[in-house]
Order: structure tokens, then C-alpha cells, then sequence
């Protein structure tokens, strides 16, 4: 199995919505970082089956659509759509990039770019002025 098949079969898995699969996808030692948001880093495949126990249970319908991938080595770049419809009737949609490092056909590390979309937040110039703006 080559490293893009890897996480292809983690999203199959992910889509078909099963656990057992999707955690089998993962090294023991796995790490995930979050450089955007670091506090959302973790370590360990118990702490993946939680996070998507929970992920399940609250977006029941969700799917992943894998948009483009790249490869280099044991490293696979994806970019990412996620959707799904959250129990109280609302839409969970995320896109963004997620970067899995493959050895031995495990997924042993990643770093997570996903975001929920923002349909109506500001547009590019509201955006950098208030990136811009002074304290």
C-alpha cells in the first residue's frame, strides 16, 4: 500500500462511517497538530476513536470528499471538503487542507488546516483592516 492509498482507505472508512476501520487507519503513537489552533493537538488512536465517536453521534450523515492530494515521500497533503447535517437540523460544512505523514501503511502524524466555511463573514478588505487594525 502506498502512502495516498493509505489515507484514501482512512476516508473510505470515514464515509462508511466505520469506527473500527477508520482507527485501524492509525500507528498506535499517532499525533495530530493543529497549527491554527494548538490547544486541539493530541496523541494516541484512543483519543482519534473518541474524537469520530463523537464526531458520529453528532453529524450522523457525514462525508469526506477528498478535492486534490499531493504526495512527497511518506507525506500526503489533501485538501479537503467535509458536510454532513448536525442534529438539531443545521449544516456542518468544513474545507481546508490536512497533511498526513504515512509509514508502514499507518498514518503516524498529521497537521490539520480544516475550518468551518464562513458563507457571511467580511470580505477580503473588512478582513485586513481588522488584521491590520491598531489596539
Amino acid at each position: 500500500m502506498n502512502e495516498l492509498e493509505a489515507v484514501q482507505r482512512l476516508l473510505e472508512a470515514t464515509n462508511r462511517h466505520d469506527l473500527e476501520g477508520l482507527v485501524a487507519s492509525f500507528a498506535d503513537d499517532y499525533s495530530l497538530q493543529s497549527p491554527s489552533h494548538p490547544a486541539r493537538g493530541f496523541q494516541g488512536k484512543d483519543r482519534v476513536r473518541g474524537n469520530w465517536e463523537t464526531i458520529f453521534a453528532a453529524v450522523p450523515d457525514i462525508q469526506v470528499e477528498l478535492l486534490s492530494a499531493a504526495t512527497d515521500g511518506e507525506t500526503v497533503w489533501t485538501e479537503q471538503e467535509m458536510r454532513g447535517t448536525r442534529l438539531d437540523g443545521t449544516a456542518h460544512l468544513m474545507r481546508g487542507v490536512f497533511i498526513f505523514g504515512v509509514r508502514d501503511g499507518l498514518i503516524c502524524w498529521g497537521r490539520m488546516y480544516l475550518e468551518p466555511v464562513d458563507d457571511g463573514g467580511p470580505n477580503v478588505l473588512e478582513s485586513l483592516r481588522r488584521q491590520a487594525a491598531r489596539p
